[in-house]
């Protein structure tokens, strides 16, 4: 969430901050501000005054004047109209509160300084390349779905009659390959002093609107018929939620997690594109990474993010680039991310398995989650940084495609074998 105060006092700057995002003006809000604080102007000048009366009506029967004589009649008149003109600005001040914060969820996060301009992923800036030397060599490329289910260990077909299309269940060795994947993403991470957590997969909308998927995402989700629970698109919501509500102090800063978890997402802006294979399910897995940490050391932590996802990679031998997205591709909540998107020989071209954003203070504004350094009075809100490390069924697909022999065989990758138990699937 943005922050008010800041939209008050320096309302340009962060208009024009804003509108490197898109299409968004920030006059309606300021409107709805100024008429709060006439509202709170007013509120303060009739409480004062209706305490004034009251003193006065106690000092006049002290001096003697009659209870019930008209001089401490109209005073009490007095004091009835303002009761009543404070009553009448409860529903009013209620309501402005109501839209201002409607409005405030409904904005995106400020973008960094130093995230480029662009209106779409077109305009994105590639930063670096890795793994050249690991690029397949050949012309005849099988994609992953092809190859899983010639291998028996991708089944598409009964999952849709299981549930409908976009589910895939593993079979056997797809099933000990996916196993292997996450386990061996959470001992990388927590040796590199992730704390690894295990929560709930169900999450309340409160944790949604904290994290930033309320309202904006509400058609991207699923949601349970009769209870307030939606199933967990990400593990960044239950993470970003352990902290909820907290002051934590400086010296627990910073704070590292990992999370494997499923994830659900209705995927409704992207009917006919990746209709098959593992790139686009409604049910999928990941290893999360996710830190609450010091704003000042912000941009050093989210590089490491970045850097932590990449060492997933090149410990698979993935070939991969990495990408700065730019405003118009950004993330809702996100100032800053850099996109890591894997090689994929079948299609030629590389796409996303890993997105590493620096929140700032955006979501520990909506989960109130603040921090306090020692011998001071005052609070700040902590910032959050978020990145999958790695998305398990874009990484399968990957290993499938990138390791894939000419017999139809799929070579695994060296760090996974010890996992596996073989060399070959």
């Amino acid at each position: 969430m943005l922050d008010l105060k800041q939209i008050r006092q320096q309302f340009d700057p962060t208009q024009s901050a804003l509108s490197r995002r898109g299409t968004y003006d920030l006059a309606p809000l300021r409107d709805l501000d100024q008429q709060q604080r006439s509202l709170e102007t007013l509120r303060s000048h009739l409480q004062a005054r209706s305490n004034e009366v009251g003193k006065a009506v106690g000092q006049r029967i002290r001096e003697g004047a009659d209870p019930n004589g008209p001089e401490v009649q109209a005073l009490r008149d007095e004091g009835n109209a303002v009761k009543a003109q404070l009553a009448d600005l409860d529903p009013q001040e209620r309501a402005l509160k109501t839209e201002i914060e409607a409005i405030l969820l409904g904005l995106p996060n400020l973008p960094s300084a130093t995230t480029p301009d662009g209106q779409d992923e077109g305009e994105n800036v590639e930063v670096r390349r890795w793994g050249d030397e690991y690029l397949p060599q050949g012309d005849a490329f099988k994609p992953h779905w092809e190859i899983g289910e010639a291998l028996g260990i991708l089944n598409f077909e009964r999952s849709a009659k299981i549930a409908q299309s976009r589910f895939v269940t593993l079979v056997g060795l797809g099933a000990a390959l996916e196993r292997a994947l996450f386990t061996f993403m959470l001992d990388r991470h927590t040796r590199h002093g992730y704390t690894e957590v295990m929560p709930p997969y169900l999450v309340n909308s409160t944790s949604l609107q904290a994290s930033g998927q309320l309202p904006k995402f509400r058609e991207e989700s699923f949601q349970c018929k009769d209870d307030d629970l939606w199933l967990s698109p990400t593990a960044e919501v239950p993470v970003t939620n352990l902290h909820r509500d907290e002051i934590l102090s400086a010296t627990d800063l910073p704070l590292h997690y990992c999370a494997y978890t499923p994830c659900f997402r209705r995927e409704a802006g992207s009917y006919g594109r990746d209709t098959r294979g593992l790139i686009r399910l409604h049910q999928f897995n990941k290893v999360e990474m996710y830190k609450f940490v010091h704003p000042d050391t912000s941009e050093a932590e989210h590089q490491a993010l970045v850097a932590d996802a990449e060492a997933i990679l090149q410990a698979l031998k993935l070939p991969y680039r990495v990408i700065e997205l730019c405003t118009g591709d950004l993330g809702f909540s996100a100032n800053k991310t850099y996109d890591l998107e894997v090689w994929l020989p079948s299609s030629g071209t590389y796409r996303e398995i890993s997105s590493c954003s620096n929140c700032g203070d955006f979501q520990a504004r909506r989960a109130n989650i603040r921090f306090k350094e020692p011998g001071q009075k005052g609070t700040q809100f902590v910032h959050t940084l978020n990145g999958s490390g790695l998305a398990i069924g874009r990484t399968m697909a990957a290993v499938l495609e990138n390791y894939q022999k000419p017999d139809g065989t799929v070579q695994v990758p060296e760090v996974l074998q010890p996992y596996l138990q073989r060399q070959w699937l």
